[in-house]
């Protein structure tokens, strides 16, 4: 199931990818650094209140419907999650508009965050249905779902944001196309909930799984988001653009993978638990552990060493010199995060011990905390990426510990050393090659570093690489033969 999602979420993978970059290329040039600033925090504000309130209810969709599934409850676990988020949606407007009108922000900014907060209602509800396709492996609806909202949130809020909409143009063009959306996906979601029933205990089993989850997410954006709102009051929405677009370059970048692996992961380990415990879950979870650190590593020492021309590409001139500091440690806190959130979490999720989860989230959270409010007012930008950094590696740590405590997954030592070694050679190459213009020296620093990667790694067999290319072959020779 892990590999058939992972050429599956393929396409979804593209897309993002490519979306995520041409969001960075668009925006930091018809927006102004203040408005990117403005558009930066207000997407941070709208993460939070999405994750504080509805997430829980992904997360258990996500995490239950396998075994409803398996015991024929599916009609009553829908029912049950989508009664608990109508519950949630009706109060939410009341909320959000009182915490606009009483938050003491500048009109530009109360108008993207009105707009991120709007978005919360169609985000999460097609979230919902897209977590259930997931979990029931139903690769191609859930990917082409994803490949709408992505393109078409970017094309639209793109639009306006030539129109002059300001920083909540990217925020307004997401709620726009999730709304399209569950014109088309609600009516099947209904069909699967005919003749169910809201049940209290699943309820309250539900909450009992997710909102751990969720408080544990709200720590992680603490690390994610905190850095962004302590520069805005020390420095200003020009240095939050600045950093945010450095920040997004880095992350996205890596993070694309990592969302791609956790697409095909999740769905497949939940359902190998399911069937056979822990023993039919340690191959699968070797695999995509492996996998996931022979993908990410080599991008992250790359995007570090190309991190110069790739800003003055992508980034608008006004924002990317200083965009080019903060990728490289960006970069290297991105992998740690990844690791940590698409791989080392899923002991908590699968063991259901997601108050452990919360409890290995809180010590990077209070250390990155500490960190902003000591080291951005002394050191800038500097201090926000140095904080980020060093939180998420405190964060990788803790989780590594405390998930041991509950499920014992295969950790790939041998497939990280490997990998390590294979990317020396890589980065000896780039960093002797000339600087030039940023066109030439990004192809050719990437190509070359991507060539000498790709070779260390086949002879050094990282990740079983040249075995699996073996087996590959040997499977394809029988069938161009015939």
């Amino acid at each position: 199931m892990f590999w058939r999602g992972v050429l599956g979420y393929l396409p979804v993978n593209l897309a993002q990818g490519l979306v995520g970059l041409l969001t960075i290329v668009v925006f930091t040039r018809l927006l102004t650094p203040e408005d990117y600033g403005v558009y930066a925090l207000a997407y941070s504000g709208m993460v939070l209140a999405h994750t504080a309130l509805f997430t829980w209810t992904e997360a258990a969709m996500a995490r239950f419907q396998a075994q409803a599934r398996e015991r024929g409850e599916v009609a009553d676990h829908m029912m049950t999650l989508y009664r608990a988020w109508s519950m949630l949606g009706l109060g939410f407007p009341v909320l959000a508009g009182a915490v606009v009108w009483a938050a003491p922000m500048n009109p530009e900014l109360k108008v993207a965050v009105s707009a991120g907060l709007a978005a919360i209602l169609f985000r999460s509800c097609i979230k919902l249905a897209q977590e259930r396709r997931r979990a029931d492996g139903e690769v191609a609806s859930a990917a082409t779902l994803d490949i709408v909202q992505t393109i078409g949130g970017f094309a639209v809020g793109a639009a306006l944001a030539a129109m002059g909409l300001g920083g909540a143009s990217p925020l307004i063009g997401s709620a726009a196309i999730a709304a399209i959306c569950l014109v088309f996906v609600l009516p099947g979601e209904r069909r699967l909930m005919a003749g169910g029933h809201w049940q209290q205990r699943r309820t309250r089993e539900y909450a009992g799984y997710g909102v751990p989850i969720s408080l544990s997410l709200i720590l992680s954006l603490v690390i994610a988001s905190t850095d962004r709102f302590v520069l805005g009051a020390v420095l200003g929405e020009e240095a939050v653009g600045v950093y945010h677009a450095g920040y997004s370059l880095a992350n996205r970048t890596l993070d694309v993978v990592f969302v791609w692996l956790g697409m095909a992961g999740g769905p497949a380990l939940v359902a190998a638990f399911e069937r056979g415990g822990l023993e039919a879950l340690r191959q699968p979870a070797r695999d995509q552990a492996s996998f996931m650190v022979l993908l990410t590593l080599p991008a992250t020492v790359g995007l570090a060493l190309v991190a110069l021309p790739l800003s003055e590409l992508l980034i608008g001139p006004a924002l990317a010199q200083g965009a080019a500091k903060v990728v490289p440690w960006i970069a290297v806190g991105g992998f740690f995060s990844g690791v940590t959130t698409y791989y080392l979490h899923q002991a908590f999720t699968l063991g259901r011990r997601t108050g452990l989860l919360m409890a290995a989230m809180t010590l990077p959270a209070g250390l990155n905390l500490v960190l902003n409010f000591v080291l951005v007012p002394r050191f800038g930008l500097d201090g926000a990426m140095w904080a980020t950094t060093a939180s998420y590696a405190v964060g990788a740590a803790a989780s590594l510990v405390l998930g041991r405590r509950v499920l014992d997954l295969p950790i790939p030592v041998d497939t990280f050393i490997r990998t390590a070694l294979a990317c020396v050679p890589m980065a000896l190459v780039v960093v002797n090659l000339p600087d030039m213009d940023e066109v030439p020296e990004l192809f050719l620093k990437a190509g070359l570093g991507a060539a000498t990667f790709g070779l260390a790694a086949w002879l050094l067999d990282a990740g079983g690489l040249r075995t699996h290319g073996k087996t590959l072959l040997a499977t394809l020779r029988p069938r161009a033969a015939a």
